[in-house]
């Protein structure tokens, strides 16, 4: 039964990228420690992406899934151990709570499945190893905005 709903979630998200695609998933700036993710505001993203922000971030981008989604963010903090921080901002994505997840994993980590301990969305199992799970936990630190979307707020944080 989960292995159909599995293919079922998979072929959902292969159509949604066929109808509704999306440019960027991510942009890299000349900044060297700290990201910014804007969830499923795709908006923010691409305000963020023309702004003087990416003078102080390595990287902005979304995140959209609760699994596949925090998985690139933990290689890509593998890849750069000078991030140290993210800015988790703009909307969640309906069902999926990918930032609620993302914070759960922050503060709890995961179990030895790869389940976000305490995160509430429906598929919050990640693939990265308990090791990389760790080794981020310690290295990057989280900053909650989540529902906030306004760009001079999130460039307060960055400059406090």
């Amino acid at each position: 039964m989960m292995l159909t709903a599995k293919r079922l979630e998979d072929a959902a998200g292969k159509l949604c990228e066929a109808l509704l695609p999306i440019k960027h998933e991510f942009y890299l700036g000349t900044g060297n420690a700290v990201g910014i993710c804007t969830l499923s505001s795709i908006d923010l993203l691409e305000m963020v992406s023309r702004s003087s922000l990416m003078n102080k971030v390595l990287i902005a981008g979304r995140l959209l899934s609760e699994n596949k989604g925090i998985d690139a963010i933990i290689a890509f903090a593998m890849k750069h151990p000078e991030l140290k921080c993210i800015v988790v901002c703009g909307n969640e994505v309906k069902g999926h709570r990918a930032g609620q997840a993302l914070l759960a994993l922050a503060t709890n980590g995961v179990d030895s499945f790869g389940r976000i301990i305490a995160a509430v969305g429906p598929n919050p199992i990640v693939t990265s190893s308990v090791l990389d799970v760790e080794i981020f936990r310690h290295q990057v630190q989280i900053i909650d905005m989540i529902g906030i979307a306004d760009i001079g707020r999130i460039a307060q944080v960055l400059v406090s």
